[in-house]
């Protein structure tokens, strides 16, 4: 265009209609720049609040335990207490973005839902690593509900690349589910009446509903709740997992477990001290008992007070692990 010459004129509310409609709007950016401010400070909350329960709400003894607790097993516990959750969010909300974008296409727009942005945006190899990481990690019990996710991402994505192909929506909607289900009640029946008998209704739940639920929804929804429905469960996924993850985090150990017996050298045991053991220096245990209360353990005071040499030629107490707990041994060597 020369210098002087006037273009189409557009309207200033065009413009920022444009503006708005596009991948990452302003309510978007606003909604991203909060998630990233506050995503490094959950872990950081996550360890505080371990070390505040681990300490029975005590200060001193708080600050006793960060003194002795190495971050690094701080760390590793909240990664494997956390490592579930991520394939969790990942195969839940891109089921409810592919189900939102089967239901009602019309209101399937990355440009003004972030469910839909975030179904979009993520690649087939992350929900395949996705799926074999929560295969490797989570718990038996809840295989079934992963088997359930797999297969309704597996449906949804066909109807979505294949609607023309009849044959193959049948198998990955009807005949795959129901084998899988049949395969899963044929697999895991034993173990329903088992967990019922034990008081884990929450475990035979988990193997009796996912299974018939891969087989019940593996289409569209009714257009006209499509939209409520998928957004209703994406926030309140948002707003569970959080909380869950915390949760089990404050149970994750993070000292081991221990059973001191003090008494004199040849005489009976005068107290067995259960707890934690929080260190072992060449003089005395420090222990965290289950009332909370740091005990100070001489070693010359144990049951069997020889001790193990030390790397600088000091002797401290020898453990053996016995079911899961550990126990001091006499030191014979």
């Amino acid at each position: 265009m020369a210098v002087g010459e006037m273009g189409p004129a557009v309207s200033e509310p065009a413009a920022l209609g444009r503006a708005d409609r596009r991948p990452g709007t302003k309510q978007a950016q606003q909604a991203q720049q909060w998630l990233l401010t506050l995503l490094p400070a959950f872990p950081v909350l996550l360890l505080v609040l371990r070390l505040w329960r681990l300490s029975r709400q005590d200060m001193p003894t708080m600050l006793l335990l960060v003194q002795y607790v190495s971050p690094l097993g701080l760390l590793s516990a909240l990664l494997i207490a956390l490592v579930w959750a991520l394939p969790l969010v990942v195969l839940v909300l891109t089921v409810l973005g592919r189900l939102l974008q089967v239901s009602a296409p019309d209101r399937f727009d990355p440009d003004r839902s972030l469910l839909a942005y975030g179904t979009v945006r993520t690649p087939g190899w992350v929900l395949v690593a996705a799926i074999a990481l929560a295969a490797l990690t989570w718990q038996l019990r809840f295989l079934p509900l992963l088997m359930m996710l797999a297969l309704w991402l597996l449906a949804l994505r066909t109807r979505l690349r294949y609607p023309d192909r009849p044959r193959l929506l049948l198998v990955t909607t009807l005949v795959l589910p129901v084998v899988a289900a049949t395969a899963s009640y044929a697999w895991l029946a034993p173990a329903v009446p088992a967990a019922i008998g034990d008081g884990e209704l929450a475990t035979a739940l988990l193997l009796v509903v996912p299974p018939l639920g891969a087989v019940v929804l593996t289409g569209p929804v009714p257009r006209p709740v499509a939209p409520a429905l998928t957004h209703s469960l994406a926030y309140a996924v948002a707003a569970v997992v959080p909380l869950v993850t915390g949760v089990v985090f404050l149970r994750v150990p993070l000292l081991p477990a221990v059973a001191v017996e003090v008494g004199p050298e040849a005489g009976p045991v005068r107290e067995v001290v259960r707890g934690q053991a929080v260190t072992v220096t060449d003089r005395m245990t420090i222990v965290l008992d289950g009332r909370g209360e740091v005990r100070f353990l001489p070693n010359d005071r144990y049951a069997g007070s020889s001790s193990a040499p030390t790397r600088d030629g000091s002797r401290s107490p020898a453990w053996t692990s016995t079911a899961g707990t550990w126990r001091r041994r006499r030191w014979t060597g």
